[in-house]
């Protein structure tokens, strides 16, 4: 018998098992419905798993993760796709985009939601309530893996990271079991999954806290790349003595000739400062006046804006791609760092990458939580990040590219980066996710996963390999 007809076989035997027990739909490879359940926005993501389970209820994730360790198997999980590392031929990929439960309590100020929810859910149910979640730059992007990578979203120097509001979660540990999970209930594993991910767990359900926000002044700034070196250091010196209320980040971005695409924009590359400001006592545009006086924009969409149109101030691609991603955490930004982006990421470089960002820290993102968790990088000043798209004829060379903007800005850099922004679940991105935390931290890490998941379970499931920490 050949190693591929034993495969198929075996995973045949997985999938009737699963099919026997959990109320959801079970797929095997080769079905049409495993194609559909396990293909999410990053089209570049191919998972091999035994079967994909579609999770119709936490008890479908909690039986699925008992027959996972009882057959040797691991355990990956994907809600939207967006961040997902592709699953091995020895897990079985648990699909919660079903689960989409979305509870707004209005008196408390949270909201509670299932694993497969994406922000767009919870900014249009909270929003007549007059609150505003800590959502990402997409709203298409799920909210349990974001919030569990850390959430650094647009207003983020204003109020932190997403992770720091999390009151409470239901979880599928590695032996099959659900668990109430807060900082008294449970704290080691509360600490480790808000920052260091599924590779602790399943969340089925999570309850965090809301703002009471309704608008907010919001957009972008587009200038031609001819403008670059004086943008750059306005930005840099203006976001560095910009008050908590201003989040920022700036892009170097080659737009594709789409007509979708405002006409100033296609064809060309910009750089797209992104701006946000929460504040009813501060004038928006009077603090974003140097910025608009930097160079004369192509472009210019800033505006008081409602909360639930939070996404437009990014514009984050809707349309599913293959692409992959690479990113640093910077201690500083000083000239000659901004010349290192600009001569590799800006048109002179020719590389084949969509965009080069450098997202502002500090703020609230530099303070510590009121509940204490394990999200990294909280003393970087900016986040480097870098995305291109998997595409013929350069889909081979992307990767290089991007590591070739992050080693141009290394000498600045603290040698970590963020989860949701690292790239390859493996190799050097996944260590870098290692470097963010302090040993102390990764010792803990270390210590909680041993003790939750000591057949390592839920490897399939993490961002980083436990042996990075």
């Amino acid at each position: 018998m050949s190693h591929q007809s034993f495969q198929t076989l075996a995973a045949t035997s997985v999938a009737d098992r699963l099919r026997a027990a959990v109320a959801g739909a079970v797929h095997a490879p080769g079905d049409e419905g495993y194609r559909l359940s396990a293909t999410g926005f990053n089209v570049a993501t191919v998972h091999r798993s035994a079967a994909v389970v579609v999770a119709s209820s936490a008890a479908d994730v909690a039986t699925t993760v008992r027959i996972a360790a009882e057959c040797g198997l691991t355990v990956a999980v994907q809600a939207t796709g967006h961040g997902a590392a592709p699953a091995p031929e020895n897990s079985i990929l648990v699909d919660t985009a079903l689960l989409d439960g979305v509870s707004i309590n209005r008196a408390e100020r949270t909201a509670t939601v299932e694993a497969g929810v994406r922000w767009r859910q919870v900014l249009d149910a909270a929003a007549p309530h007059g609150l505003a979640p800590l959502a990402g730059s997409s709203p298409d992007v799920g909210v349990v893996g974001y919030t569990l990578g850390g959430g650094l979203g647009p207003i983020a120097r204003t109020h932190g990271f997403a992770a720091d509001r999390v009151l409470r979660m239901e979880v599928v540990t590695a032996d099959g079991q659900l668990r109430r999970v807060t900082a008294d209930e449970e704290p080691d594993l509360f600490w480790a999954l808000l920052g260091g991910g599924a590779a602790f767990g399943i969340v089925t359900q999570m309850t965090f806290e809301l703002l009471p926000i309704q608008t907010l002044d919001g957009g972008g700034l587009f200038f031609d790349i001819a403008d670059a070196p004086a943008v750059l250091r306005r930005w840099r010196d203006w976001i560095s003595a910009a008050p908590m209320s201003v989040s920022s980040s700036l892009a170097i971005v080659n737009f594709p000739p789409l007509p979708v695409l405002p006409e100033p924009l296609r064809g060309r590359t910009a750089v797209h400062v992104r701006f946000a400001h929460v504040d009813d006592h501060e004038d928006g545009a009077a603090l974003l006046a140097p910025m608009r006086a930097a160079a004369t924009p192509i472009l210019d969409t800033v505006a008081e804006i409602v909360y639930p149109a939070l996404g437009s101030i990014h514009a984050d691609p809707t349309d599913p791609m293959p692409a992959t991603e690479r990113s640093l955490l910077l201690r500083e930004l000083p000239d000659a760092a901004l010349d290192a982006l600009l001569a590799v990421a800006g048109p002179a470089g020719a590389l084949p990458i969509t965009l080069a960002e450098l997202r502002a820290m500090g703020g609230a993102l530099s303070a510590p939580p009121e509940t204490a968790n394990a999200v990294g990088g909280r003393d970087a000043a900016f986040n480097l990040f870098t995305v291109g798209v998997l595409a013929p004829p350069v889909a081979d060379a992307v990767p290089g590219a991007l590591e070739s903007v992050v080693e141009a800005l290394a000498p600045w850099g603290t040698g970590g980066a963020l989860t949701n922004f690292a790239g390859a679940a493996d190799g050097v991105p996944a260590a870098r996710v290692a470097s963010a935390w302090t040993p102390a931290q990764r010792a803990r890490l270390a210590r909680i996963c041993a003790a939750y998941d000591p057949a390592g379970v839920f490897a399939s499931a993490a961002r980083w390999p436990a042996t990075a920490i």
